[in-house]
C-alpha cells in the first residue's frame, strides 16, 4: 500500500471512531458537564466572596460601635450594643447562605448527566 493509501486508511479509521454519533454525544455531554461544573464553582466562589464582604462590613460596624461605647459608656451602650448583635447576626446568616448555595450547587452538579 502506498503512503497516500496508508494516510487515507488512517484518516478513515479516525473519522469512523471519532466522528460517529455515539462518540460525539458522549463528548458533548462531557463538555457540558465540565461547563456546568465550572459554573457551579464560580457560584460557590461568589457566595464565599459575598460572605467575606459581609464579614468586613460587620467588623467595621462592630469596631465603630465599640469605639463609641468606650467614648461614653453610659450613653452609648444602649445605643450601640444592638448594632454589635445585628452585625454578628449578619455574618452568621451569610455563612448559612454560603452553605445553602454550596449544597444546591453540588446537587445541580450531581444531577447533571456527565456522559457516562
Amino acid at each position: 500500500m502506498s503512503k497516500a493509501g496508508i494516510v487515507k486508511a488512517n484518516i478513515g479509521l479516525i473519522n469512523k471512531t471519532n466522528l460517529n454519533s455515539k462518540t460525539i454525544r458522549k463528548e458533548g455531554a462531557g463538555k457540558a458537564y465540565q461547563s456546568v461544573s465550572q459554573s457551579m464553582a464560580m457560584v460557590v466562589q461568589d457566595a464565599a466572596n459575598y460572605e467575606g464582604n459581609l464579614f468586613s462590613l460587620s467588623q467595621a460596624a462592630i469596631a465603630v460601635s465599640i469605639e463609641k461605647i468606650v467614648q461614653n459608656p453610659e450613653m452609648n451602650i444602649p445605643k450601640y450594643s444592638p448594632v454589635i448583635g445585628l452585625s454578628q447576626d449578619i455574618v452568621n446568616t451569610g455563612a448559612k447562605t454560603v452553605f445553602k448555595v454550596a449544597r444546591k450547587a453540588g446537587r445541580i452538579l450531581e444531577d447533571f448527566p456527565s456522559g457516562d
